[in-house]
């Protein structure tokens, strides 16, 4: 019951989804609840897919991959796509580390945040397009597993630079133990099983280089994380992955 109670909490902390009432609450229960979040991922993608298919026997063209990511958009809350406008915004446009997070708390989008979340979705757009139905939508299921994935291990990997008191989401999740990024990671990986073993290979390797790359440019300029640092590495992972698979599914 307890790891049900803990999977409930990162739907409700990931996405609009209803859930049964969480009784009991405490504030760890966010941080602890993240070794689910690919798991939640999957079930995004999975919700993404099946619009895709659904849609594919409907329309033609690019609207089937418009609706799926619109889905997957409306399903979080745009959870993580704001995480990617206010980190475009704070990383492009900040001059020290201390300017660059009060950038980010700003609810305004800057020129580099509508740059970048709109070129991020259409790129997303355009790769899954390229895609027959069927494969796009196992690749939108592994691709959120993978970006929530990504982002835990960015968790890990990072120190959190904000003020917890102030941060936009309440509590933000820290201190992951080594165990539980193992199991994000292991859930977070396991959909690569939908994929023929090349494809998967060229989306994770693009998928984590962007997103080991974001990471890197968060350390460097603000010397760790923040919630919107997560939210863009799991966009920019979700890209890169797509992006792989079209490449060589192309190839």
């Amino acid at each position: 019951m307890g790891q049900l109670r803990l999977l409930i909490c990162a739907i409700q902390f990931l996405t609009r989804l209803p859930t049964p009432a969480l009784r009991g609450f405490q504030p760890d229960m966010i941080s602890r609840s993240a070794r689910y979040f690919p798991l939640v991922g999957a079930l995004v993608g999975a919700i993404c897919g099946l619009t895709l298919i659904g849609a594919d026997r409907l329309w033609s063209g690019v609207l089937p991959a418009l609706l799926a990511v619109a889905i997957g958009v409306l399903v979080t809350g745009a959870f993580h796509e704001d995480g990617l406008a206010d980190a475009c915004d704070g990383l492009g446009g900040g001059g020290d580390p201390a300017r660059r997070l009060a950038i980010m708390k700003d609810s305004r989008i800057g020129t580099y945040g509508a740059l970048g979340l709109g070129l991020t979705l259409a790129l997303k757009v355009a790769g899954l397009s390229s895609l027959p139905a069927v494969p796009a939508a196992l690749t939108l299921v592994a691709a959120h597993a993978g970006g929530r994935a990504a982002s835990v291990c960015a968790m890990r990997g990072l120190a959190y630079v904000g003020d917890l008191d102030l941060a936009k989401w309440k509590p933000a999740p820290v201190n992951l133990s080594a165990w539980e990024v193992a199991i994000a990671l292991a859930l977070g990986l396991a959909p690569l099983v939908l994929l023929p073993p090349v494809g998967a290979a060229w989306g994770l390797g693009l998928g984590a280089a962007l997103a080991l790359g974001l990471a890197l440019t968060a350390k460097r300029l603000l010397g760790g994380y923040v919630g919107d640092v997560l939210g863009a590495v799991e966009q920019v992972f979700e890209l890169g992955f797509v992006l792989g698979i079209a490449a060589w599914a192309r190839i």
